[in-house]
């Protein structure tokens, strides 16, 4: 439902399987994972060799990167098998949100429905753009989303006989 409340609000966006020509594939445990997507979200865009890249391997670039992670705290809170916990362990979703966040100074990230209200509110009256101010605010929200979501699997994983931690 995230891209269609988007695309509602006025957001022009592209699904992640129709730009980078790949299906989701291995189940769903490959979506996002591509080059395309995470050199069009990396890309510094005041460094030379990346625009270089970004004209060599005709990459575009993300201006903005939203994404709902799996919602593995609930899965398990509700009571699952072992198996179902490990699917609901998000890979890409982590990976996209940390990746905009590292190029927060030109990359805005949202990691909750509760961000866009506000962020439409301002890309509205500041005729497309966002501030840098929000975007590292965010960014700084994004740490802590996926810092939380690695503490949970840790948390329960821990819990599981043969599952300790090795230095």
């Amino acid at each position: 439902g995230t891209a269609d409340v988007l695309e509602q609000n006025g957001i022009r966006l592209r699904r992640v399987q129709v730009w980078t020509g790949f299906p989701s594939m291995l189940g769903h445990r490959v979506a996002t994972l591509h080059p395309k997507v995470h050199g069009g979200i990396l890309a510094r865009r005041d460094n030379v060799e990346d625009q270089q890249d970004i004209a060599k391997y005709g990459l575009e670039l993300v201006d903005l990167v939203v994404v709902g992670l799996y919602p593995f705290q609930e899965v398990v809170a509700k009571g699952c098998s072992f198996e179902e916990a490990i699917e609901n362990i998000d890979v890409g979703g982590p990976t996209l949100i940390r990746a905009a966040a590292k190029n927060h100074k030109w990359v805005t990230v949202l990691t909750s429905q509760r961000q866009y209200h506000d962020l439409l509110c301002e890309l509205k009256a500041r005729n497309g753009c966002v501030s840098q101010a929000t975007r590292s605010g965010l960014a700084l929200s994004a740490f802590v989303v996926t810092g939380e979501y690695d503490r949970a699997i840790r948390a329960y994983l821990a819990t599981h006989e043969g599952y300790q931690a090795v230095a």
